[in-house]
Formats: structure tokens, sequence, C-alpha cells
């Protein structure tokens, strides 16, 4: 089942855009759609490995997590000024805005463009430009988590967070969190502990990839060792009865991106996906897009593959976006507001 299969089933589609979600799993970079990456490259004068706008599309044919990161990291390199991050930025709020979301809290790698000269203050100017212009004009809120890349040693990290904090006061109301992405094999969350326990003292809000690619052990790693409160993806969770336990015990969301685990082989079929599973036992399950270019879906598509693959209910549906809200940086007061706005609806 792909987002493809979406028009098969127009009322569903309807009733999922109408429902008020927040997006807690998405990477800014990931929404860099190929007509952008060929806009971008022309005004920056970037020579591109592709002849076209379908040449590049017809590329994302990722056998895995590593055949993703290559061609993702290849697409940033038009990414040169602060104009493009506000346009990237704006694209992907209005698009989200249009399925639904009312709240979204956006990842962005900052050692890739670090590591490409690009300074942070270029990258946050151009994201927050966006990011209040879509609360100004939209009414959707948003927050931004830098995360992190786990394949690069935590020093650099350090060095990449402490880049950031010059900028902390200047985008306080949108600078809340860190995360932990790229490659997890062999990348496992202790690895970070120094910069966890950095980032927690300074109050920022913990994430971190894990249980993608990546064993059960590596979720109760990012849980002890990292002390993170959400855990993106999570698949792997089900490996460890007992962390599952603890997951359902303790309302740990899991921020869980059914597209993409289908598009990079973590599952085969999503009818095979475990999301509606771990929801009927009991689990904070959350659905979202993560890189929606690349995986050929935004949010409205990757519920609406699972509600088909996964015959999740109008219900569970609503349980999904209830929880994206509860499992969202917002204060219970800011909450409160937005479902004073968007009410859910009454199954």
């Amino acid at each position: 089942m792909t987002a493809l299969d979406s028009h098969a089933n127009p009322e569903l589609a309807v009733f999922i855009r109408r429902l008020p979600k927040a997006e807690l799993h998405v990477h800014i970079e990931g929404t860099l759609e190929p007509e952008l990456i060929f806009k971008f490259a022309r005004r920056n004068q970037i020579t591109l490995a592709y002849e076209s706008v379908e040449d590049l599309r017809n590329a994302y044919a990722f056998t895995n997590l590593q055949s993703f990161l290559d061609i993702y990291y290849a697409g940033m390199a038009v990414l040169q000024t602060q104009q493009d991050y506000r346009e990237m930025t704006w694209a992907y709020l209005q698009r989200a805005h249009a399925d639904g979301v009312v709240h979204a809290e956006i990842m962005v790698d900052g050692q890739a463009h670090t590591h490409r000269d690009i300074p942070l203050s270029t990258v946050f100017a151009g994201m927050a430009e966006a990011m209040h212009q879509a609360r100004d004009e939209l009414g959707l809120s948003s927050y931004l988590i830098l995360s992190f890349l786990r394949d690069f040693p935590e020093d650099d990290a350090l060095d990449t967070l402490e880049e950031a904090l010059a900028l902390r006061v200047q985008y306080q109301d949108l600078w809340v969190g860190v995360g932990l992405s790229s490659a997890e094999l062999g990348n496992p969350p202790e690895k970070f502990t120094r910069l966890y326990d950095y980032a927690r003292s300074l109050g920022f809000r913990c994430v971190a990839h894990a249980g993608e690619e990546g064993p059960a052990e590596y979720i109760r790693g990012a849980l002890d060792d990292l002390k993170v409160e959400r855990i993106d993806h999570g698949v792997a969770c089900e490996h460890d009865p007992t962390l599952l336990e603890r997951i359902i015990r303790e309302q740990i969301p899991l921020t869980m991106c059914p597209l993409s685990n289908l598009r990079l082989g973590v599952v085969d079929n999503l009818s095979q996906h475990n999301a509606a599973k771990l929801l009927r036992q009991g689990a904070c399950v959350t659905i979202n897009s993560d890189d929606p270019s690349y995986f050929g879906g935004y949010i409205v598509d990757n519920y609406l593959a699972a509600a088909q693959a996964l015959q999740l209910s109008k219900a569970e549906l609503v349980e999904i976006a209830k929880n994206s809200l509860s499992g969202s940086f917002l204060s219970l007061h800011a909450r409160q507001a937005l479902l004073e706005r968007h009410p859910f609806p009454v199954i």
C-alpha cells in the first residue's frame, strides 16, 4: 500500500485531513521536493547529477537507510542562503496546514549544513521566518528540534550545539529540543550520553531515533542513557516484551513513519507494520511523514496508507491524532487552546 492509493477512499482522506494533528517526526531537509532542488540549484549556480526533475525522482529507489542517506545529503547541497531555507520551510508548512496539521515539531540536521560551511545562523533565520509566517497567517504553531548525526563523533555534535547556543535567546520561542538521527546501525545511543546530559542541563527537550534499523536495545539505551521523552520510529520495541511493557506503562510516544519504513525496507509490505498492533496494546503511537518528498507521502498520505493496510478504524485514527498532540512539547494550555479552535470529531 502506498500513498498513490489515497484516491481510492476520498471520504476517509477527507476525514483524516480534518483531524487536528501534530507532526512530531519530520526532517525539514526531507521535505525538499525535486522541483525546489532544481530551482535552488539554478539560483545558486549548482550543477546537479540529474538532467530533470523526473530523473531525480526516479533515483528514489532505496534499498535501506544508507542508500537513502546518500541521495538525501547530496540533495542538500543546493541549500545555500537564508532564502532557500525560508522557501523550503514555508513549502512544508503550507502542505502540513493543508493536511490538517495544527502543530509541527521540525527536525533540522545541523551538521549537514555546518559541514558545508553554512552557518546555523543562516539555517535558523530562514526557517524561523517561515515558521513565524505560518503562525501568523495559517495559525500553525511549530517548534525546532536540532538533530545530531549519529555517524559522526560526539565531540562534533557538541561543537555544533555550542555554535547553536549563540542563537538560543533569539529563537527561544522556536528551538525547544535536540534529537539524534542518521545511520543507526553501529551508532548506539550511549555514544552521545555527554551530549544529552549537557542539552538536558540547559533545559532542552530530548528525542532520538531508535529501533528503526537498530535493535530494541537501542530504544532502551535512548531511554536509559539519553533519557529521551520520545522515541522516533521505535518499530523494534516489540522484540523486547519488558521494554514494550515499559513503553506502554509510561506512555512514551512513538513517532512512527509507515511510508518511510516501507520505502527503506524496514517492512516488506505495509500490512506487516506493527503500528496498529502496538496501538491496540496501549502504546502511544503517532503517525508522521519523516522525509515526505523522498518516501512518497506527507502526513495524510501516511495516515491513509496505514489505515488502509492495517484496517485502522476512525476511532483509532482519532486516537493517533490525540496521541500526537499529547506527545508534543506544547504546554497543556497551548494544547487546550488548539483543541478549542480545532475540536476532534465525536465517533
